[in-house]
């Protein structure tokens, strides 16, 4: 994310002073990871592993950094913190609070559904501990859909934020004391072994902020930087060496670059691997390049030079900065995203290349060189310039004014009143746990565990009576459907449209459990199957609606169906999420995977819901009462066709 000058001069220890050569290749290192963090929200199926594009950004961080520090202080003796500190201000500062007052009055006057911890979101992003209040009340970064904030991104920048304080007073201190640089190695390689140690072991499939926020489990990308800026000084890199020296450096430069771009195509990170060693090879592969970058004989630094890189490196601070909250007001204002997934994307990336290139010239490099002393003097009128600066100033105040004004009246999430989604859910969740319970002490009761085969499995005749009448007519069920799915013995998992829909569920289908929760990812989903499982609880009749909140792959239900078995059917709702460029995709893998396993049975409620606004909130994603009267019919339709 940010940009710090590719200038590259370091001297270790006792080493002459090299000129300072701008190292262009890293600009292309940087438009890699940016891209990958851009497409990996763009096209979460197609790039699960974009997001591992930040630990680039952090190893490059922790290498410049580093170095520029280290050269300062072997040009002038010591290391003035205080300077540092203002440099850092004047790159950082300006571009950061010009999006976050943006973003927060666009809040204020357009997207009130995002106004909730405001205050708190932009004070935390000011004071660079964002990532902190995200572990606690944030949510789950690769919770796609509900109640995504266009500030989540943000917290890769507070863990660069307070690696600026700490690691520069570190750095003093130690070089007081007389530290030399096998000491700093020794540090380094410590710290980065305790990084990678706290995010393997506080990795939690239920809950992954701990580990993925984390400063102290991040930390491990950014002191290997940190580490090569001591033990890969530029003072000591031969410009003419062996040519099968050269070869080993590019090759070494061609290896690392795709394990790179590879993993922004295998890593997921909803699953361990990413946090038991997955980050830590993208880290050592970016270091990996990096170095070879910087060597003066290698020429993957002219590889990775051109035109584009290099503009999109110079603003990728921007860029990063700028994408989520155009992705995130861009996709709510344009409800049918997945009509026309690509000539969206398009309009998204153009809008934030455009927004950076502005910020770029107008916040960005202005703010770099200034002075205080430009700030004195009189407004000179005939002035084209501060007529210009003028403008800009004037802009800057009235929409600070209306940002503050959204910070003030902001509500805190305990404070806000729930909308009728959410109160549905709300009420919806009290209501299935005490039917859940009910069925489990009616299971305890008779001390029987559910068995399954190929056929439903009911609890016995059904009667038809006058409760039966009013829910057939309620839900518009012929009788011979309702007589057939009424006591089918089912377990039901799934996100936040099922959880929407469960108490009507319960209605119908009186013998479901229902596991339900807003923000459900496909793991946590199999991981309640996998125990249901595991105590004989899950039931002949699976029920499956996972693929909202973001893709769902191949692999992903090849496990569901390998956990669940060949004796037990599957009904998996199709996706309905016209707002997110996955819905197609997820439909596409269900329906391929339909035809591979003959006990999978598609409930297709994209098809049966399509066009039909009226069956829907605000949204176009959560049911209404009228929609989860269709949901509950079109899933007993479907097993009554299915039987």
């Amino acid at each position: 994310m940010e940009n710090e000058n590719s200038r590259v001069d370091l001297h270790a220890n006792g080493v002459k002073a090299k000129k300072a050569r701008y190292i262009t290749g890293i600009d292309g290192i940087r438009t890699l990871a940016v891209l990958g963090v851009i497409f990996y929200h763009l096209l979460p199926f197609s790039i699960p592993g974009g997001f591992a594009g930040v630990s680039i950004f952090f190893v490059i961080s922790g290498y410049l950094i580093t170095a520029s520090l280290l050269n300062e202080n072997q040009r002038n003796g010591r290391i003035n913190f205080g300077q540092f500190s203002l440099r850092r201000i004047k790159r950082l500062y300006p571009t950061l609070v010009a999006m976050l007052v943006a973003t927060g009055a666009y809040i204020t006057m357009f997207a009130h559904q995002f106004l909730v911890n405001l205050r708190v979101t932009i004070g935390s992003n000011l004071v660079y501990l964002y990532n902190w209040w995200e572990i606690s009340h944030g949510q789950n970064y690769f919770d796609r859909f509900n109640g995504e904030s266009p500030f989540t991104h943000l917290w890769s920048l507070s863990i660069e934020g307070q690696f600026y304080i700490i690691w520069p007073l570190i750095l003093i201190a130690m070089l007081a004391w007389g530290a030399k640089s096998k000491h700093f190695g020794w540090l380094l390689t410590g710290l980065t072994v305790i990084s990678v140690l706290l995010m393997a072991f506080l990795y939690d499939p239920s809950n992954i902020n701990r580990a993925y926020y984390g400063t102290d489990t991040r930390a491990f990308s950014i002191t290997i930087g940190a580490w090569l800026a001591f033990y890969w000084p530029q003072a000591k890199l031969a410009e003419n060496i062996p040519n099968s020296d050269r070869t080993i450096l590019d090759v070494t430069g061609i290896i690392s670059f795709l394990v790179l771009v590879g993993s922004f195509f295998v890593l997921n990170g909803q699953k361990a691997f990413a946090y038991r060693g997955g980050l830590l090879i993208v880290s050592l592969a970016a270091a990996l390049l990096l170095s070879v970058c910087v060597h003066p004989s290698s020429h993957v630094n002219r590889w990775l030079t051109n035109p584009v890189f290099s503009w999109v490196g110079q603003r990728s601070y921007g860029i990063y900065l700028y994408q989520f909250p155009v992705m995130i007001f861009y996709e709510a204002a344009v409800k049918q995203i997945a009509a026309h997934p690509v000539i969206n994307m398009v309009i998204e990336i153009t809008l934030i290349l455009l927004l950076s290139e502005l910020s770029y010239r107008f916040i960005e490099q202005p703010f770099r060189k200034i002075t205080w002393q430009q700030f004195t003097g009189w407004f000179n009128p005939n002035d084209a310039k501060q007529r210009m600066h003028f403008a800009l100033a004037s802009a800057a105040v009235v929409f600070t004014l209306i940002c503050s004004y959204g910070m003030i009246t902001a509500p805190k999430a305990d404070e806000a009143k729930p909308d009728h989604l959410q109160q549905n859910i709300k009420n919806n969740e009290a209501a299935t746990e005490a039917k859940n319970k009910e069925l489990a002490k009616n299971q305890a009761a008779t001390g029987k565990k559910l068995k399954h085969n190929n056929s439903y499995v009911v609890s016995g005749p059904v009667k038809w009576n006058k409760k039966n009448l009013k829910i057939a007519k309620k839900y518009h069920l012929k009788k011979k459907v309702l007589m057939t799915v009424q006591n089918i013995k089912m377990t039901a998992v799934g996100d936040s449209v099922l959880a929407d829909s469960s108490k009507d569920l319960q209605t119908v289908f009186q013998q479901t459990y229902v596991a339900a929760k807003v923000g459900m990812q496909p793991e946590a989903a199999y991981d309640i199957l996998a125990t249901l499982k595991a105590k004989d609880q899950l039931a002949p009749t699976v029920l499956i609606n996972i693929g909202t909140n973001g893709p769902i792959t191949t692999d992903q239900v090849q496990r569901y169906m390998k956990l669940v078995g060949k004796n037990r059917q599957v009904f998996w709702m199709t996706a309905h999420v016209p707002t997110r460029s996955w819905e197609g995709q997820v439909n596409q893998t269900l329906a391929t995977a339909s035809r591979k396993y003959s006990n999978l049975h598609l409930v297709d409620w994209h098809q049966a819901s399509l066009n039909k606004s009226s069956w829907f909130w605000e949204d176009d994603v959560h049911p209404n009462p009228l929609g989860n009267k269709k949901f509950v019919k079109v899933v007993a339709d479907t097993m009554y066709q299915k039987r």
